[in-house]
């Protein structure tokens, strides 16, 4: 078998910052709103879509209570939320985690985030340095696992004292549902050797992130452990190659040289993620130069911070770039599109057939059996087939 044999496991977005039409402009844009959220993850529910992540950060809504409102209306659909250490005591986030857990019915995945702007971490309260944050981490995940697979932690660490800590309810999932976590540095790495069960990369050439799959793996056999990996990207595909690069191009038509000068100076001033700096590193802010290799094109990371890139094409050519990453050892993607809901659907109806995904879950037949062409939703209905036409 080999390593395309299963499909991917294909997760998509909740834009709760807002989301739009147009990369730098008010034009066709969507505000934060919950209604919003609700149709998007009803739909990728729907869809066939395994779960979603529910990003997080100053400018997003609060990622937990998010996924509970949404768990309502879901039925399979999962939720990557984060746990950001620091922020809260390790015994708070395995009471949200196990809540969570349960009233969604083992629907919860999370999400470590340890890291990012560091402007925005002071704001939290947390002043440690880059890789000094990883030693906290470690320490806080010890007593967060152990309450999660336990109810019970005990642990006086140079950064987590828990005296007696105890959690009255346990996950659904067991031993704790599953850790995922993006780091590029080296100490994210080693941290995440030891701990993750999901290793994320943002969408860098299929070169570097085979490099980074290599790094991680021989970081984690040497502490006699396994890690699956998943990449986060975003995705324009259409019928034709030609019509999927002219809306890559129509994504960033309303954008100004201002912003982009603007947003890239924010990011190195207030980011000391080594993940973002390779974001950065792909393009240099310069929009000719945005295809970084083949169909994977970098116009997104000109203003938005963290995953910058997508792929760009027909079904086909996705398809054929997907299988470059599986190949590597990717099983997991993190998908989006600008709009999300509409996105949701494109990729849905054109890339997943092509990727061995299946139809929209509990789709009701229309049909006794006769193939129908859309007629145009008049009174008479759809348009039956004459045989042998």
């Amino acid at each position: 078998m080999t390593k395309t044999d299963n499909p991917l496991n294909f997760l998509w977005f909740i834009p709760s910052s807002g989301d739009g039409a147009y990369l730098g402009s008010d034009d066709l844009s969507r505000p934060s709103d919950p209604g919003y959220f609700r149709e998007i993850a009803t739909a990728v529910d729907r869809l066939g879509y395994s779960g979603v992540l529910i990003p997080t950060g100053v400018a997003c809504e609060e990622s937990f209570v998010l996924a509970a409102n949404l768990a309502a209306f879901t039925e399979k659909l999962k939720f990557l939320v984060a746990v950001r250490p620091g922020i809260a005591s390790p015994a708070y986030y395995a009471r949200l985690a196990s809540t969570l857990d349960r009233v969604s019915n083992g629907r919860l995945l999370l999400n470590i985030v340890a890291g990012g702007s560091a402007q925005e971490l002071a704001g939290d309260g947390v002043f440690l340095a880059h890789d000094e944050r990883y030693e906290h981490a470690d320490e806080f995940f010890q007593v967060f696992n152990q309450l999660l697979e336990t109810g019970k932690a005990n642990l006086d660490g140079k950064y987590i004292k828990a005296h007696n800590a105890q959690l009255g309810f346990p996950p659904v999932q067991e031993p704790r549902p599953p850790l995922y976590f993006g780091g590029s540095s080296d100490a994210a790495i080693e941290f995440s050797a030891g701990l993750v069960d999901k290793y994320l990369t943002w969408g860098e050439t299929p070169d570097q992130v085979g490099e980074k799959i290599a790094k991680v793996r021989k970081a984690a056999a040497a502490k006699g452990r396994e890690v699956t990996f998943g990449i986060r990207l975003h995705f324009i595909v259409r019928e034709t190659d030609d019509e999927a690069w002219a809306d890559a191009d129509r994504l960033i038509s309303k954008l100004s040289d201002e912003t982009i000068a603007a947003a890239q100076e924010g990011f190195a001033k207030n980011s000391d993620s080594v993940g973002q700096a390779r974001m950065l590193a792909l393009h240099g802010g310069r929009r000719d130069k945005l295809e970084v290799a083949p169909n994977l094109w970098a116009g997104i990371g000109l203003v938005r911070s963290g995953a910058g890139t997508a792929l760009v094409g027909s079904p086909k050519t996705v398809a054929a770039r997907l299988r470059e990453y599986q190949d590597l050892g990717i099983d997991t993607v993190i998908a989006s599109g600008y709009p999300h809901l509409e996105e949701a659907y494109r990729v849905s109806e054109l890339l997943f057939p092509e990727i061995g995904l299946g139809p929209p879950r509990n789709q009701i037949r229309s049909t006794f059996g006769e193939h129908q062409v859309f007629g145009g939703g008049g009174h008479g209905g759809n348009l039956r087939v004459v045989a042998g036409s």
